[in-house]
């Protein structure tokens, strides 16, 4: 341990699995002093919060929802609480297929992806310390056109764009933004976003051998520390940017 996050507070949505989870366990084993988590399902939060210790602060948010930000807000307040970071991570990952695309389809993935994190950070913003840091979690795929995901494909450009605009609207008191960009990534929402089984898993671990120059999918962990960099004084100097962590698969 490095201490790099030593008595820092940070706020990670989505933070009950997949990334989000080894975001928020990685600042723990940094150092920091407090880490809220949020999730829409109280289990996972409380599986992912006995885990990670009573430094863990879980709290049951729907990022789409503004009473449910307000209601993060308070939590935070109640504790006396500023923020060091805002890891806005929170998001879904679902097949759309184009022609067969319903409005609720649509409103569904920006309402999270898009409202949620615009709202998510907006909402805590006069909780964040100046010279603090936020990072979105964007995709690869917000630089590309894969087949039947053209509403999450367009949702995570939108993610990308954040970054750009409030890196500018924040400069005054200067707080970094950055967005990160995962690549091909073992999580749950293989199976809960979209809805693959064993074989299909197992067939797309093969497919990535061969597409990315690594040569496999990653792990959460391999995201986390690519996440916990843009927000450490390490990356002091680093705004704006686009960090994409995809084993170079969209770069060669």
């Amino acid at each position: 341990m490095s201490g790099k996050f030593l008595n820092q507070v940070a706020v990670v949505t989505g933070g009950s699995t997949g990334i989000g989870f080894a975001i928020a366990k990685a600042l723990l084993t940094e150092g920091a002093k407090r880490v809220y988590i949020t999730g829409r399902s109280a289990k996972s939060l409380d599986e992912a919060t006995a885990t990670l210790g009573d430094a863990a602060i879980s709290v049951v948010s729907d990022v789409s929802s503004l009473a449910n930000l307000q209601t993060l807000k308070h939590e935070i307040e109640k504790r006396g609480d500023q923020l060091d970071a805002v890891f806005a991570n929170a998001g879904i990952a679902e097949n759309n297929f184009f022609g067969e695309t319903t409005e609720a389809d649509f409103g569904k993935t920006f309402d999270i992806n898009v409202k949620g994190v615009f709202f998510t950070v907006q909402t805590l913003l006069p909780l964040v310390k100046d010279g603090a840091s936020v990072v979105l979690t964007a995709s690869m795929v917000a630089n590309k056109g894969m087949e039947n995901f053209s509403l999450y494909s367009a949702s995570k450009a939108a993610v990308r764009s954040f970054a750009r605009s409030w890196a500018n609207d924040l400069k005054g008191r200067k707080i970094r933004v950055n967005a990160l960009s995962p690549g091909f990534t073992r999580t749950p929402i293989m199976e809960n976003g979209l809805k693959w089984d064993e074989a299909q898993i197992e067939a797309f671990k093969n497919y990535a051998e061969g597409v990315v120059p690594l040569g496999y999918v990653a792990q959460p962990e391999e995201i986390a520390t690519a996440a916990l960099f843009l927000a450490s004084n390490d990356a002091r100097y680093v705004n704006g940017i686009e960090l994409t962590v995809d084993g170079g698969l969209t770069q060669i």
